[in-house]
């Protein structure tokens, strides 16, 4: 147990300050998708068929989509995977350089209200800056606060650390740093000359 929490430590550290891009809270919600069924009374929404779900950078793909909206406003997405294809998800992060971090599982969870997003089953979260990997986290759950840039991560699909239950694994990548230059070679003494 405390190796998970030394690799969501370490991984909260690799991610740096940055946030998720702040604006996206307040864009519109876009989802194209092939099949709706929609409970108007309920405020419930499954699409089915190739989901697509963009607001601002935040983009979420799933073969299914379960979309419900509370009194408030807020949106729950709950994306769930088909035969070889995993739910995904990445966002934006703030801050400078192009940094962004994905993440896909079997079943995705996305909290509207508290931009909490949590990864069930065969689970997996990068931070990239560019194309580039930075760290990366594998485990059976992962709870990703967008907001806090804090990740948890559990070895057990439901979600709970369990002795036994297996292990995650994490890498992260050496930073960036500058090449220390080369010391100068010493000076060789020649013999004089005619001696």
């Amino acid at each position: 147990m405390n190796k998970l929490i030394l690799a969501a430590t370490l991984l909260l550290a690799a991610a740096g300050v940055a946030h998720a891009e702040k604006a996206d809270s307040s864009k519109p919600t876009q989802i194209t998708f092939d099949q709706l069924d929609a409970d108007d009374v309920k405020q419930i929404k499954t699409f089915t068929g190739n989901v697509v779900l963009t607001r601002g950078t935040l983009l979420m793909k799933s073969p299914k989509a379960v979309v419900t909206e509370d009194p408030e406003g807020y949106q729950y997405v709950v994306l769930t995977s088909g035969p070889g294809v995993q739910a995904i998800f990445r966002q934006k992060l703030d801050g400078a350089g192009d940094q962004w971090v994905e993440g896909k599982a079997d079943r995705i969870e996305y909290d509207g209200k508290t931009e909490l997003v949590k990864l069930f089953a065969k689970a997996q979260i990068k931070k990239l800056e560019g194309s580039k990997v930075a760290s990366q986290v594998d485990g059976e759950f992962i709870s990703y606060d967008s907001r806090k840039e804090f990740f948890a991560v559990k070895n057990t699909p439901g979600g709970e650390g369990k002795v036994g239950g297996g292990q995650s694994t994490m890498v992260i990548q050496p930073a960036n740093k500058q090449p220390v230059p080369a010391a100068a070679p010493a000076p060789t003494t020649q013999p004089a000359a005619g001696k």
